[in-house]
């Protein structure tokens, strides 16, 4: 398993042009092979003394943090997906409901599944 996480602030205020965004992004990169796609809308995000989710993105009093991955088989695959899906003509359209200066991502080998 090989998996690209990211951590995103979202004014709430675009809550639901997020979630459009997010299922379009889905959809595409689900036709280029991932295998599963998730995104979490913050509900308990504490603030932590050196570091947390909020300071990371910068986040701000009227933004919640959105977390979220997608799962591919394996690097290649995902490296070939992710380039296909860079290609479809609804990311050139898309509008990001977020500030993506501040989204912080990576990309991870699995070392533990259950």
């Amino acid at each position: 398993m090989y998996v690209n996480a990211f951590c995103c602030a979202v004014p709430n205020a675009n809550k639901e042009a997020y979630i459009r965004h997010a299922s379009i992004f889905a959809e595409i990169i689900r036709a280029q092979g991932c295998q599963r796609y998730t995104e979490c809308w913050g509900d308990d995000i504490p603030d932590g003394e050196t570091t947390s989710f909020t300071k990371a993105v910068q986040a701000r009093d009227n933004e919640s943090i959105v977390l979220g991955w997608a799962e591919w088989r394996s690097k290649e695959d995902c490296e070939k997906g992710m380039a296909a899906a860079m290609q479809d003509e609804r990311m050139r359209d898309m509008e990001m409901p977020f500030d993506g200066k501040r989204l912080i991502f990576g990309s991870f080998n699995s070392i533990i599944e259950v």
